[in-house]
Formats: structure tokens, sequence, C-alpha cells
């Protein structure tokens, strides 16, 4: 599809745009007249030919960020002699800009075109994985180029992750988009099956700057997706009106929202202490087990296959999940990352990958959806930066904490310390927000009746 066709919502001439949205009557975005009825199944939102197309470009898109997320930490190995604090400081700076940048990436994901905002940022991704696929190819990379690029790459992902959280609500609409969000993570993790085996391969054969340079030009299949789609199908979200403090507005309309404000804390002592498996698979592949790239590779194969049938199990997910679940899950994903980490060997080690990877999905999806389909439409794209800032941005605070307990006491530690950091998080999470999830409830038990 011509960029010149998209709708031009970035002027704000629409009557809806002129009154921002309150709360208590919030924005719907229109539905053509010619979109499908919604349909049950575990694909249900495959009707759309939008999203079809989005998912396509998104599978191979990804299979490139998993080739390069093994590649670039098994160079940063290479490149510092098998530094554990090297690869935390990597992830750290990959991941601080979400921590500074992503409430502005929000607000221009409420603000803007999604669409237009995510072919600029999967443009300075490609540039930024090329840039580094290049220095390591040409011999040249040092640990600083790494540190630097990793830093640009995750300005990159500051602003492109709240848009492209927002405009899958766009492509697969509102009836379809707990759907959508089970299938967008199956898409994820079955890249994630590909991805690091592939990565394995490259850098045995070629070494690691091939694979990074593969995610560059897998960048250009999602930009042909944005490409493609048609611009009539598009839910497309009145954009919010300018205003002052409106970073400020959203995070009081959190403020407002106990059940939010759960899932949110939640989410932080995952993302902070529990998900750093970019980092620890690494160290216990390298430095506990003493095993090559290849087997490496698999690990991160073995844990996308859990993840992969988490996913498909949540895509069958209609309503909106309850705090309890989310709770009950993150309390879950803490004991078994735990147990992985006492695993006495390579083989009982990757024995409990697959099913962390089903825990971990089972978590991710149902606080996405909790968020996503409980939140005021105007105001989705600065509360899924929120989201994502809370998600991934506590990683350079327990990144290189994390990189050097695995230095200090071991590699095992890694992940032992983040399992019961992550339980110990949540369960004070509930302790402190309880009387306000009481009151919550009661006064929509009072209003119902």
């Amino acid at each position: 599809m011509n960029v010149s066709t998209e709708p031009t919502n970035v002027t704000r001439t629409d009557d809806a745009a002129a009154t921002p949205a309150t709360p208590s009557t919030p924005a719907t975005p229109a539905t053509p007249a010619t979109a499908p009825r919604p349909r049950g199944g575990m694909f249900a939102a495959l009707v759309e030919p939008n999203y079809r197309t989005y998912l396509a470009g998104s599978f191979v898109s990804n299979i490139g960020t998993w080739m390069q997320r093994v590649a670039q930490d098994w160079l940063v190995l290479e490149l510092s002699g098998g530094s554990a604090v090297a690869v935390g400081i990597t992830t750290g700076l990959q991941f601080l800009p979400m921590l500074l940048l992503s409430p502005y990436g929000g607000l221009i994901a409420d603000r803007f075109n999604k669409r237009r905002i995510l072919k600029v940022t999967q443009s300075w991704l490609a540039i930024c994985a090329a840039a580094l696929g290049l220095l390591a190819v040409t011999g040249v990379a040092t640990t600083a180029h790494v540190y630097l690029v990793a830093f640009a790459f995750g300005i990159g992902t500051a602003f492109d992750n709240p848009a492209r959280q927002s405009f899958v609500s766009e492509v697969a609409g509102p009836d379809h988009l707990p759907n959508a969000i089970g299938l967008n993570s199956a898409t994820f993790h079955a890249a994630r099956i590909v991805g690091p085996a592939l990565a394995g391969l490259v850098i045995a054969a070629v070494g690691a700057g091939w694979a990074i340079l593969a995610n560059a030009l897998s960048y250009l299949a999602f930009i042909a997706a944005l490409l493609l789609m048609n611009s009539q199908l598009l839910r497309t979200t009145p954009p919010s009106p300018r205003a002052k403090r409106q970073i400020r507005e959203g995070l009081a309309y959190v403020r407002s929202r106990p059940d939010m404000l759960l899932v949110l804390c939640v989410v932080f002592f995952l993302g902070t202490f529990g998900l750093n498996f970019q980092m620890t698979s690494v160290l216990m592949a390298q430095q506990e087990f003493h095993r090559s790239a290849q087997d490496y590779g698999l690990l991160g194969t073995l844990m996308a296959v859990g993840s992969l049938a988490g996913a498909l199990l949540a895509a069958r997910r209609r309503n909106r999940p309850s705090g309890r679940l989310v709770v009950g899950m993150a309390v879950t994903f803490g004991v078994i990352e735990i147990a992985s980490g006492l695993a006495p060997g390579y083989a009982a080690y990757a024995a409990t990958l697959p099913v962390l990877g089903l825990v971990t999905l089972l978590t991710l999806t149902a606080s996405n959806a909790s968020i996503q389909l409980g939140v005021d439409p105007l105001r989705r794209g600065r509360v899924m930066a929120l989201y994502i800032m809370v998600l991934m941005g506590g990683t350079p605070l327990g990144s290189p904490i994390l990189g050097w307990i695995g230095e200090t006491l071991g590699p095992r530690w890694t992940l032992i310390g983040g399992g019961a950091a992550t339980v110990l998080g949540v369960l004070a999470t509930v302790l402190v927000l309880r009387t306000r999830l009481r009151r919550a409830g009661s006064e929509i038990t009072a209003a119902a009746s």
C-alpha cells in the first residue's frame, strides 16, 4: 500500500480528537464497515487481512532479533575475555533508554500515526544492527563499540515498542485483541525456536557478525508488511490532542487504578530480576557447563518450545485476566527459576527450560492482556509505554547486579537470586496494595448491585 493512502490521523481535525476522553467515557476506535465479524478459536484474529500481513512480517523480523540476541552476547564474551559483568553492562545499556525514554515514546504513539512511527523506528533498528554486524565482520569491533550500538538500539526500541503494542489493536480490532496478543507471543517464540539455533550454526561457521547482519536484513520484512497493509481496514484510534503535562496525566490515570498498579509492580519485579535469560543462559552454557555456541543456542530453543506452548494456550483467552492470576503465575515463575538454577548438570538444566518458558509466557500474556483490555484507548500508548518501561526498564538495574552475583558466587546464583527476588517482590506488592484492591473491588460490587 502506498504511503500516501494512509489515514491522515496526525492532523487533529476529527471531532473525536478535539475532546480528550475521560476514564468513564473512553473513546472507541472506528470500525470499518467491511470488517469481518468476530469468530472464536485459537487463530481467530487471522481473519483480519492486515493482521495476517503484520504477523508474517513480524515473524521474519523476530527470527533475526533472536539471532542477534544470541550473537551479541557471544560477541561480548569473546571481546571481553568471558566477562559476565560485560554481558550485564551490554544488556543494561540496551534497556536503559526504555527506562528514560519510554514515557515520551508512549506520548508520541498516542499523538501520531503509529504505522508511520514504526516505519521510522524499524529503519533505525536495521541501521544499528548493520553497523554492529559490519564492525564484527571486519574484525574491528571492541567491547566499547558493542556498548555504544546496544545503547543506540535501545533508543530505537524505546519508541518502537509503545507504537507496536498500541498498533496491534488497530490491525486486529478490539474483538480480536486478546487472541492477537496470544498469537503475537506465539510467533515471537516460534521465532525464538528458529533464531537461536540458526545463530549457533552461523556463529560456529562464519562468526557472530554475520548473524547480526542477518538481523539487519530481517527488518525489511516488517517494513514491507507495514507498506502492504490496507489503510481502509485499520481501526485507527483518534490521536490524543496536544496538551500540557500529558505524561503526568497518564501516570495519574494509572495511580488511580489499583488493578493496573498491581500488574505493573508484578511486571517490574519479573523484568528486573527474573527475565534475564539473555545473560543467565550464556553464563550457564559457557562458564557453568563449558558448552559450545551450538549448545548455548539449543538452550534458547528449548525455552522457546515451552514459550510457544504458553502463547498458544494464552491465545484461547477471551476475557481480561484477573490480578489473582497474574500474581499466581509470577510466583510460580520465580519458584521454577530457582529450581532451574539448582539443576545439577547441563541436561537437567535444559529439561527445566521448556517449563520455565511456558510459565513465563503465561505470566507475560496475562499481564499484557490485563493492561490492554482495561485501558482507555486514548491513553493506550502512554500506559503501554509505562508497562514496557517497568518490564524492561528495570533491566539496567537488575542485569549488572545479577552479572556481579554470577561473577562472585557463580552462574547458578543469577537464576536462584533472580527467582527469589521475583517471588519476594510480588508478595510484597500484594501486601502493600491489598487495601486499595479490596476497596476497588467493593466499589465495583456496589456499582453492579
